[in-house]
């Protein structure tokens, strides 16, 4: 049941991510940047000096969101060079 739970969770903040920075990639796109949105917003965080992602909570909803706003930004830099 918890990875179900964390499949949510990062298609939850793919979503919120892609509504953000206007990119509509669709429903698996948006679950793989959730997911890997979290891995980049926790590395940041902790290069802040702060916690990443703690669990299934509201804070590490926004470091996941943070992250994937960070990955789509990157993704959109490199595709237009």
């Amino acid at each position: 049941m918890g990875i179900i739970l964390w499949i949510i969770f990062g298609a939850l903040a793919g979503w919120i991510a892609s509504a953000i920075m206007g990119s509509g990639e669709g429903l698996v796109m948006d679950i793989v940047i959730g997911i890997v949105g979290a891995i980049v917003g926790g590395w940041l965080m902790s290069f802040f000096g702060k916690t990443g992602v703690t669990g299934f909570n509201l804070y590490s909803l926004l470091v996941a969101i943070l992250g994937a706003i960070v990955l789509i930004a990157i993704v959109r830099a490199f595709r237009h060079v």
